[in-house]
C-alpha cells in the first residue's frame, strides 16, 4: 500500500466524517450532508475509491449499497498526523509543536494541559515507579 493510499483527501475525509457521525449510509444519504453540492455519481465514485483504499466497507441494501467506516476516526487521525509530521517536520513532533507555538496556534494554557495529559498517560503506561513498589 502506498502512503497516498493511507492519506485521506479533503473530500474523502468529509465523507468519512459523515459515516463516522451517522453510521452506515447509502450514497443518497451521504450526498446531502456534504458541504459541496456534488452529483450522486461523484459521491458514489468517491465511496468506491474509499472502498478500494479499505477505508469503508459496503453491504447490499436493496438496489443500493450501504457504506460504513472500516477504520476508526482515531486511527485515521493518527495516520494523518503521522503523515503530516513526517512530510512537513521531518518526523519531529517537537518541530510541529514549535511551529504551533511560533505561529500562535497553541497557547501556554493548552500546552500545560497537554503536558499534564502526557504525564498521566506515561503513568498509566509505565505503572508505579520502582521507588513506589513495595520491597
Amino acid at each position: 500500500m502506498h502512503d497516498t493510499d493511507k492519506t485521506l483527501t479533503p473530500l474523502e475525509l468529509e465523507i468519512m466524517q459523515v459515516l463516522w457521525d451517522m453510521g452506515a449510509c447509502t450514497v443518497a444519504e451521504v450526498q446531502p450532508r456534504l458541504q459541496a453540492r456534488l452529483a450522486y455519481t461523484t459521491v458514489q465514485t468517491m465511496l468506491n475509491v474509499l472502498l478500494k483504499k479499505h477505508k469503508v466497507k459496503r453491504v447490499p441494501d436493496g438496489r443500493a449499497f450501504r457504506y460504513s467506516p472500516s477504520v476508526s476516526r482515531e486511527r485515521a487521525t493518527s495516520s494523518a498526523l503521522h503523515d503530516m509530521v513526517k512530510r512537513m517536520f521531518g518526523g519531529s513532533s517537537e518541530a510541529l509543536l514549535m511551529a504551533m507555538v511560533d505561529s500562535r496556534q497553541i497557547s501556554a494554557e493548552e500546552l500545560a494541559r497537554i503536558a499534564a495529559r502526557l504525564a498521566d498517560s506515561e503513568l498509566e503506561t509505565d505503572g508505579p515507579s520502582k521507588q513506589e513498589q513495595p520491597r
